[in-house]
């Protein structure tokens, strides 16, 4: 399984959710995407969801990850994660969307204005308050401080770079063509999100022709209840034929020798 964080944190944030994830069985791929805990960004022309792509697709690759994985995406990793599944089909095998982003929205309903129409200071300024309302803020704040921080400090540039992308993400017709060729897609959403609107969501899930799923937490809820994101990946997992697949493999009878 391979694991994309969402901006401004690094895959530290998200120690919770991925020992979950490993409970249920999963070898996780966690990495730090470039501009992020401690990886180098990209370079400008490539700081574009299909360059963020190219890397995950290099990263696992150079990680000697030789069958498709399950990604899952948070927030930008979420876009990423699309993109991914876009661009090089033959590297995934399903795709959990957590509050990603790309779906635009321009409806007429200020609490859920479209992330492009937010200056970003605003859209920081949600997020550290998202993230400091959680439960897991004691290991979230070093996570922040350890990752975001250095990355926001030494290259301000590309982590603005990168804000932008995010913020005027828009992957619906990736999110059509991904489901057109039969990717099993799972979009989640929660109840409490003030960064990525329920109006974006919808747009997702009706461009992939999927029922959405909204659970309860503000952006960062799988973060602070990594056993629901392990319920939900699991879910996914079984419709997408990996729980199968795995037993099958675990269950091959061992080849019988004729003496």
């Amino acid at each position: 399984m391979l694991f994309l964080h969402g901006w401004g944190v690094g895959p530290l944030a998200y120690t919770g959710a991925v020992r979950h994830l490993a409970d249920i069985g999963c070898a996780v791929v966690a990495p730090a995407q470039p501009g992020f805990g401690g990886t180098p960004a990209l370079g400008a022309d490539d700081t574009t969801f299909p360059g963020y792509a190219r890397w995950a697709a290099e990263h696992l690759d150079a990680g000697g990850v030789r069958e498709p994985v399950m990604v899952v995406g948070h927030s930008f990793g979420g876009g990423v994660a699309l993109q991914l599944a876009h661009d090089f089909p033959e590297l995934v095998r399903g795709v959990v969307l957590c509050n990603a982003v790309g779906g635009p929205h321009r409806g007429s309903i200020p609490e859920y204005r479209p992330m492009a129409d937010r200056p970003i200071w605003e859209w920081g300024r949600d997020l550290g308050a998202d993230l400091f309302a959680l439960s897991a803020v004691t290991r979230v704040v070093p996570a922040v401080l350890g990752g975001a921080l250095p990355n926001l400090v030494h290259n301000p540039r590309a982590m603005w770079r990168v804000a932008h992308v995010a913020r005027r993400a828009d992957l619906l017709g990736q999110a059509a063509a991904v489901a057109a060729r039969g990717v099993p897609l799972t979009i989640v959403w929660s109840d409490r999100d003030r960064l990525v609107p329920h109006a974006a969501f919808a747009a997702l899930c009706r461009a992939a022709g999927v029922r959405g799923e909204v659970v309860p937490g503000t952006h960062s809820w799988l973060i602070a209840d990594p056993w629901r994101l392990a319920d939900v990946v699991l879910r996914a997992m079984v419709d997408a034929g990996v729980v199968e697949h795995a037993l099958a493999r675990r269950r091959s009878p061992v080849a019988a020798t004729v003496s």
